[in-house]
């Protein structure tokens, strides 16, 4: 080994050292360190003792219950399996409730042929009694099914004195599920007070669409009051406990287009407990729902407890129809299950909207052409609306050369009143109110509302092909990426896009009218208005763009026929032979000008009262100058 290898060596040494003693951790780091540590390691040895706790109390369980439900308490769980041709429910031995439902004839978003609504590892439904010495939970007990078929089956657990609770399940031809809860011999072991039995219902409601932001919008946690109405938690919220003061009938949780509904005859008492916990996307799970509820009881067992279950679409007439099948007589408007819109627009869509769409798919046609004919027959209604709102305008147009004239002296800003007043005075005289042109158009937007909340409800629309769209219901991208932007999301959607340019071309139309038909400074205003009403569209889009395809399509549509019915007007409208009409009419009313009714009259009564007022702050301003 020559001089340079020692000296290398020797200087490796001192860097690693130096190093080592430059990274050491101070004093405090050091007991900062070993008091983590020390948490971690009490942690772990107090999971470790929770883990063998539970173990040993699940051990000593049948022990400590033995003298009443010793031989239910222990057992194998097995399965059993209701169906027909629209429903198959697998309920478990072990607990004696449904823990799968699957809903047939409905794909579901990775393409299977039915719908798995839920199973056991989502679901959980546990009925508990309050008895004298301790409670009694049917999750804990193994039941022993008897009279079993494709549409009943019968579960006992029994104690070792041959006591038991009995539930008893009979499918029907549809989606409804009924049971008869009743115990036996047990009547010495509750309170001669205690009517009351409680439920405990959860489910984590899974994502069944394809579009998680849209589908969860519509997923909530409904009921409907013993007293009529229906009400939901915030379904953007996370609600926990939340109390309903009312009795219920039925609580539901609810998805886009798929509910699971508990209904009890005899209602579920007051101050249930009701939790929305919404989930984050990529979950697979859209909310966790729990229902804590109570309903009555009789330990005699001459009177069961019965309940009906729902478990499938959300579709109206369905609704409507299988409520009939439930064996309590009560007028449950299950179909407040599709969400209508408020009262205005409910009443469109149940009285209109609903008859005509069912008139239309009853005709075997694709629910594309479906939304083109519903959008055609709302243009055919409205366009005499549409028309009269146009010649107004049109009116307002061919007059502008004559306001101007009429108005010229007034373009100092503190004459603005007096310029409203003059143009007023002028449409009278030809006989036109600037109001008219608006009130129309006003009807046609309760319309437009009411579609936002019909189509995005409407199942027969879900998985539904139409030209380049796979699903009506659900976005229609035309890219995607991995990563989830803020305000567009994972996604741009061909038919919002379509909507969106639509609205920009409509809109570019009706402001070219608007401003053709203004006076003086509003022209000036309008200009300032225009790039508002071109930002509109835009941010149509961030709103639309998680949105069904079926919803963006028919707000196209009938953008595009509202733009080309006022191009057909435009080109169809005589200016100059109207401005005759009006000029006819103004020599009929130049020696008695007919005055306005109305609203438009109410108004000119605003402006003349502003202006008194104006000349009285005048005066005053005046006076105190002097």
């Amino acid at each position: 080994m020559d001089k340079n290898n020692i000296i290398g060596f020797v200087l490796i040494a001192v860097v690693l050292i130096g190093f080592s003693w430059w990274t050491k951790p101070s004093a405090e780091q050091q007991a900062a360190a070993f008091k983590q540590d020390s948490i971690a390691q009490a942690v772990k040895q107090q999971q470790k003792a929770a883990v063998e706790k539970r173990a040993k109390t699940e051990q000593q369980l049948p022990k400590d219950t033995s003298s009443l439900f010793y031989t239910s308490l222990q057992g194998k769980a097995a399965n059993v399996v209701l169906k027909n041709s629209k429903v198959e429910l697998t309920l478990n031995t072990k607990g004696a409730t449904v823990e799968k439902a699957v809903i047939k004839g409905f794909k579901d978003k990775n393409g299977n042929p039915d719908v798995t609504l839920f199973d056991s590892k989502d679901q959980s439904l546990n009925y508990t009694f309050v008895a004298k010495e301790a409670n009694i939970s049917t999750q804990d007990l193994y039941f022993q099914p008897s009279s079993v078929t494709d549409s009943t089956v019968v579960f006992t657990a029994q104690t070792a004195d041959r006591k038991g609770i009995i539930l008893a399940y009979t499918l029907g031809k549809d989606y409804m599920l009924h049971l008869k809860m009743s115990v036996q011999g047990m009547a010495g072991l509750f309170s001669p007070d205690n009517t009351t039995l409680n439920v405990d219902w959860q489910d984590k409601c899974r994502q069944q669409e394809k579009g998680f932001t849209f589908e969860n919008r519509y997923a909530s946690l409904t009921y409907h009051e013993t007293e009529g109405g229906t009400d939901y938690l915030n379904e953007s919220s996370e609600k926990i406990d939340e109390e309903v003061k009312e009795k219920i009938d039925w609580v539901a949780f609810k998805n886009q287009f798929f509910s699971a509904v508990m209904i009890s005859r005899t209602d579920f008492s007051q101050n249930a407990l009701m939790t929305s916990i919404p989930l984050e996307k990529g979950s697979g799970y859209l909310k966790q729902y729990r229902a804590k509820m109570k309903t009555l009881f009789d330990p005699s067992g001459k009177r069961p407890s019965e309940f009906d279950f729902y478990y499938g679409p959300n579709d109206f007439r369905l609704l409507q129809r299988v409520e009939k099948e439930s064996h309590f007589g009560k007028d449950l408007e299950m179909q407040r299950l599709v969400y209508l819109g408020w009262p205005l627009f409910r009443i469109i869509n149940r009285w209109f909207t609903l008859y005509v769409f069912d008139w239309l798919t009853g005709l075997n046609i694709n629910m594309g052409i479906v939304l083109i004919l519903i959008t055609l027959l709302l243009k055919a209604i409205t366009y005499p609306l549409v028309k009269k709102s146009y010649m107004s305008s049109a009116k307002m147009r061919v007059l502008k050369p004559k306001l101007d004239a009429a108005t010229a002296q007034y373009n100092k800003p503190e004459d603005q009143m007096q310029k409203q007043q003059a143009m007023m005075a002028e449409y009278s005289k030809y006989g036109v109110s600037p109001l008219s042109g608006c009130l129309p158009m006003l009807i046609q937007m309760p319309i437009w509302i009411a579609m936002f909340n019909f189509v995005p409800n409407a199942i027969q629309l879900r998985g539904e092909s139409f030209l380049w769209i796979s699903d009506l219901s659900t976005y229609d991208p035309i890219i995607e990426w991995n990563k989830n932007i803020w305000l567009i999301g994972d996604h741009l959607s061909l038919t919002c896009i379509l909507f969106c340019a639509a609205n920009v071309l409509y809109s570019m139309m009706t402001m070219r009218q608007q401003r053709d038909q203004m006076v003086g400074q509003q022209a000036e205003q309008m200009k300032m208005m225009q790039w508002m009403m071109y930002l509109m569209p835009v941010m149509f889009f961030f709103m639309f763009n998680d949105y069904s395809s079926g919803l963006n399509f028919y707000y196209f549509v009938s953008l595009f026929f509202s733009a080309a019915i006022m191009w057909a007007l435009r080109k169809t409208t005589d200016d100059r032979k109207l401005l005759g009409i009006l000029e006819a009419r103004y020599q009929e009313n130049k020696n008695n000008p007919k005055k306005l009714g109305g609203l438009a009259a109410r108004l000119q009564a605003m402006q003349e009262q502003q202006m008194e007022l104006q000349k009285k702050r005048q005066d005053l301003e005046r006076k105190r100058k002097n």
